[in-house]
């Protein structure tokens, strides 16, 4: 009867534990992704410089148009992409 007791006494600990790393894991994931979305921010604000360039410098010179929106859609899309990184990196930590 004794044995029985500390065998359930000993597994109950070893299931604790696991259940307490368990635990941990899913905090250390929840928190490293919150982290990795922080580079959204930087982002947003990127955007919102590019797009202000953009309007800035049609004001200044308006014949140039064309030229200067093909280098706004540029870099929309390379401060895009870098927030699709950010965002890749929270979901491969949340889920991988």
């Amino acid at each position: 009867m004794l044995c029985f007791r500390i065998l359930t006494l000993l597994l109950f600990i070893i299931k604790t534990n696991s259940m307490n790393n368990q635990i941990m894991l899913q905090s250390a994931k929840q928190i490293g992704a919150g982290l990795a979305t922080i580079g959204l921010a930087g982002v947003g604000a990127g955007i919102g410089i590019v797009f202000a360039a953009l309007v800035n410098s049609f004001a200044r010179n308006p014949s140039l148009r064309q030229q200067l929106f093909g280098f706004t859609i540029l870099g929309f899309a390379l401060t895009e992409a870098i927030g699709l990184f950010a965002l890749m990196m929270a979901f491969l930590i949340l889920f991988g």
